[in-house]
């Protein structure tokens, strides 16, 4: 089943997600390695491609896993989330239409 993580940075945590992006990164290299992964993105704090200073206000990933719990466990075990980067991550099964 594909699950969507929705996550919310903390305000002002610019430093600390790009101190744990290579382990945020890794992680998510694994699932696409894996084939599991589907999309993986941040969400810019403005309209734009690089953000610079104003950063990233949270995250979206779209990844299969063969349990919300499971799916759970991978969310609650993220660099960002030991880094205090996410504030919260929503974790919801995901049901992909199109394309």
């Amino acid at each position: 089943m594909l699950y969507a993580f929705i996550s919310q940075d903390v305000p002002d945590s610019l430093e600390q997600r790009l101190a744990a992006r290579p382990d945020h990164v890794q992680r998510l290299e694994q699932l696409r390695d894996a084939g599991r992964l589907i999309l993986a993105g941040p969400h810019p704090a403005i309209d734009s491609e690089d953000p610079g200073p104003a950063g990233f206000t949270g995250s979206l990933v779209v990844a299969e896993f063969d349990s919300l719990e499971d799916a759970r466990r991978w969310a609650d075990a993220d660099p960002y989330v030991a880094a205090g980067v996410y504030a919260h991550i929503d974790v919801k099964p995901f049901k992909r239409v199109l394309p």
